[in-house]
């Protein structure tokens, strides 16, 4: 799933209105109570003492609630606005810029800074210049954040995509059963991701990209996987297919690399004709990427091999 670095369906969960109502609530509660008790202070401590205590304590309260109320709309609105400089940044493929400026916010429990991290870490780790040991690094530490950020919401449908993805890199770096044993986590992952957000292509073509992987697992895989394991993962091309389809039909050429792999399962599926079209898809799609670049050349190699 190397590729997933390259896609440009952001998908962003703002304040959530629910979560500001708590809040008010909240605060109205704590701001209610103390008016409460100042009252029954003043009715058993003499009439001047209401007169006196109550528009006091109401002008400091209301005067309180405000500046905290003020602070929390800035904060949002400063995090809003470093979100939306993130996706800019994310769009011209600035890779190197967007981590240094997430980076500042590595410590933060906000699920939208957190799995944007770790898809920024992940995509500076596939950067043709990095070493073996940065790549690594990299990689765990992006599966840090997507753990950090699944751990602050689990409604996120991106903290589940993002998780998927990077528990998938890390198992590179474990060995073939903890990666195995990996991937079953990884399709509840990426099927939650899509239940909560049915809209989500990229979501849709990672699922598709598991079904391929394990669709053309050679058969002497296929038997080490069922040594160690009972019921190893299967799928099938047709799975696979019908995922692929499921993500253009959402977001219609959004993304070159699952047109390439449109055009690969069809290979498989001995349907020259629709691979024919696909792959040549694949090959004009304009490259705006690195990764774009590798697909139109994967594609041009497809399609003089079935020629």
């Amino acid at each position: 799933m190397a590729g997933i670095s390259a896609m440009r369906c952001v998908a962003r969960t703002l304040l959530s209105a629910g979560n500001k109502t708590i809040w008010n609530r909240g605060t109205h509660r704590h701001y209610w109570t103390a008016l409460k008790r100042t009252t029954t202070t003043a009715l058993t401590g003499g009439r001047a003492l209401l007169i006196l205590g109550l528009p006091t304590l109401s002008y400091l309260g209301s005067e309180a609630y405000q500046r905290i109320q003020s602070a929390t709309v800035l904060h949002a609105l400063e995090n809003e606005e470093v979100l939306e400089q993130a996706d800019y940044l994310y769009s011209c493929a600035e890779t190197e810029k967007l981590y240094q400026l997430l980076l500042q916010y590595k410590n933060s429990d906000d699920v939208e800074f957190l799995w944007r991290l770790a898809r920024v870490s992940r995509d500076l780790a596939l950067m043709p210049n990095m070493s073996a040991d940065q790549k690594k690094k990299l990689m765990f530490e992006a599966f840090e954040y997507a753990t950090k950020a699944l751990e602050q919401d689990e409604g996120c449908f991106a903290a589940h995509k993002w998780y998927a993805v990077c528990l998938s890199d890390v198992g590179d770096y474990e060995g073939v059963k903890v990666k195995i044993g990996n991937s079953y986590i990884i399709r509840e992952h990426l099927e939650r991701a899509i239940k909560l957000n049915p809209k989500d292509a990229t979501s849709i073509h990672i699922l598709g990209y598991w079904c391929f992987a394990f669709a053309e697992l050679p058969w002497y895989q296929r038997k080490v996987a069922a040594v160690i394991f009972a019921s190893p993962p299967t799928a099938t091309y047709e799975e696979a297919l019908a995922f692929f389809l499921k993500a253009e039909e959402v977001d219609p050429s959004f993304y070159s690399k699952n047109m390439l792999m449109l055009g690969k399962t069809y290979m498989a599926m001995k349907d020259k004709e629709s691979a024919l079209l696909w792959l040549t898809k694949a090959r004009d799609y304009p490259p705006h990427t690195q990764e774009d670049k590798e697909v139109h050349k994967e594609a041009l190699e497809l399609l003089k091999k079935i020629g």
